[in-house]
């Protein structure tokens, strides 16, 4: 179990919280009520889904050396 105050509990937040917005990206009814702002706090959404659909290599690298640290390493 991660501690959400810990530098690798931050690290599975972030990485957790731009896959799951770049999910909802690919789903069309809440893609125009959750990622239709581009500003804001709301943006904030939306710019986690363009990180997630542009860089999804990157990202699923990320989550694969995450999950292995998190399982073997700590």
């Amino acid at each position: 179990m991660t501690n959400v105050y810990s530098f690798d509990g931050i690290l599975v937040f972030g990485l957790l919280f731009v896959c799951t917005c770049a999910y909802l990206k690919k789903v069309p009814r809440l893609n125009s009520w959750l990622l239709s702002e581009k500003k804001g706090v709301w943006g904030v959404f939306y710019k986690a889904a363009v990180i997630g659909s542009r860089l999804h290599i990157a990202v699923a690298a990320s989550c694969m050396c995450m999950a292995f640290y998190l399982i073997f390493l700590k």
